[in-house]
C-alpha cells in the first residue's frame, strides 16, 4: 500500500520504465519536470511541439536532449493531435499538457479519431501526502465537474477508485461529502450520497465502501467521529477519498490544503481516459508536475497489466 509520494515512486521504478507524451513541449516547467522524471526512472518522453523553441529553453536551463524523442511541429492544436495520437496507438503509455491553453488540450484528449475517451465522464483527482495523516487522500471532482448530477458520482467514483487500486489500495472507503451526515431532503447532496451508498451496498458500484453522506470531519478526524457517536459508521475517520458535492466545495478544500498546510505534497490526474492524463496548471509547483508524472505512471502500469 502507497502510503507517500516516494512510495509511489518506489512502485514505478520497480516496473519497465513509462513513456510520456508532452504536448506543446515548449514550457520551461514542464522540460524541468520531464527531465527529473528521466533522472528519477519515473518516464521517458517524447516531446512535440517547436523543436526551436523546445531546444532553446532546454539550452538556458542545460538541460541535454541528446535521449529525448523530439517532434518538431509548430502549431500547437497540431501538437497536441500528434502526441495524444502517440498515446492513442500505444507509442505512449501517457499524455501531458505543455504550452496550451486547457480547452484545445482536452479537445485533443476528446478527439473522435486519435483522442482518449472511453464513454465515460471525464473527472479530476488530487492525491494528497499531509503530515501527520496515515495515508494518501484522494480527493475528487475538484477541477473538471462542476456540479456533478447522481449518474457523474458514479463515473467520478469508478473512475477514483481505478487510481487508488493502482496505489495499492484494494478497498478504499469513499466518503461522499455533505455539510451533515444525516439524509436531509431539503438538501438534495445528502439524498445522493446515501443513494451512491445503497448503489454499493447492492453491488452496483464495486471495488470501494461507499458510506454516506458524511461530514468533513467524520471523514476525516476518528476522534470527531467518536464525540459524535458516530463509531457504527462504516467510515469513522478514516476515508480514503473524498467526493464533493460540487466543484466549489472541492477547489476550497484543495487550495485551503495547498496554501495552509505546511510540507504538504500532491498530484494531480485525469481520469476517465483510456490512458493517464496530466493535466497541470501553471501556477502547480515543480514538485506537484513530478508527483503528477509519478502518480499517472503508476496508473499507466495498472492499466497495462
Amino acid at each position: 500500500m502507497s502510503k507517500t509520494f516516494e512510495d509511489l515512486i518506489s512502485k514505478v521504478t520497480a516496473c519497465s520504465k513509462k513513456k510520456l507524451s508532452v504536448a506543446v513541449a515548449q514550457d520551461d516547467a514542464v522540460l524541468e519536470a520531464v527531465r527529473a522524471a528521466k533522472e528519477r526512472n519515473i518516464a521517458d518522453s517524447i516531446l512535440v511541439g517547436d523543436e526551436d523553441k523546445i531546444r532553446e529553453i532546454a539550452g538556458q536551463m542545460n538541460m541535454d536532449l541528446t535521449d529525448y524523442e523530439i517532434i518538431d511541429i509548430k502549431d500547437p492544436i497540431e501538437a497536441a493531435t500528434k502526441a495524444v495520437e502517440l498515446v492513442h496507438n500505444g507509442e505512449a503509455d501517457m499524455y501531458m499538457k505543455g504550452l496550451i491553453d486547457t480547452k484545445d488540450f482536452l479537445k485533443s484528449v476528446l478527439n473522435k479519431e486519435v483522442g482518449l475517451r472511453t464513454g465515460r465522464a471525464l473527472s479530476h483527482v488530487c492525491v494528497f501526502e499531509i503530515p501527520g495523516y496515515d495515508r494518501l487522500l484522494f480527493l475528487t471532482d475538484v477541477a473538471f465537474i462542476p456540479y456533478p448530477s447522481l449518474e457523474d458520482k458514479v463515473d467520478i467514483i469508478n473512475n477514483t477508485v481505478e487510481i487508488v487500486h493502482a496505489c495499492g489500495i484494494p478497498n478504499p472507503k469513499v466518503a461522499p461529502l455533505a455539510a451533515v451526515e444525516v439524509v436531509n431532503p431539503k438538501m438534495p447532496v445528502t439524498v445522493e450520497a446515501a443513494e451512491l451508498t445503497k448503489m454499493n451496498e447492492e453491488g452496483k458500484i464495486t471495488g470501494c465502501i461507499i458510506d454516506g453522506p458524511l461530514s468533513f470531519d467524520l471523514a476525516l478526524d476518528p476522534e470527531a467521529a467518536r464525540h459524535k457517536g458516530a463509531e457504527g459508521r462504516k467510515i469513522v475517520g478514516d476515508a480514503d477519498v473524498f467526493l464533493f458535492p460540487d466543484i466549489h466545495a472541492g477547489n476550497i478544500t484543495y487550495k485551503s490544503l495547498v496554501h495552509t498546510c505546511p510540507n504538504v505534497k500532491n498530484g494531480n490526474i485525469l481520469t476517465g481516459t483510456k490512458a493517464p492524463v496530466i493535466l497541470t496548471s501553471r501556477s502547480d509547483t515543480f514538485e506537484v508536475k513530478v508527483n503528477s508524472i509519478a502518480l499517472a505512471a503508476v496508473v499507466a502500469e495498472a492499466m497495462n497489466n
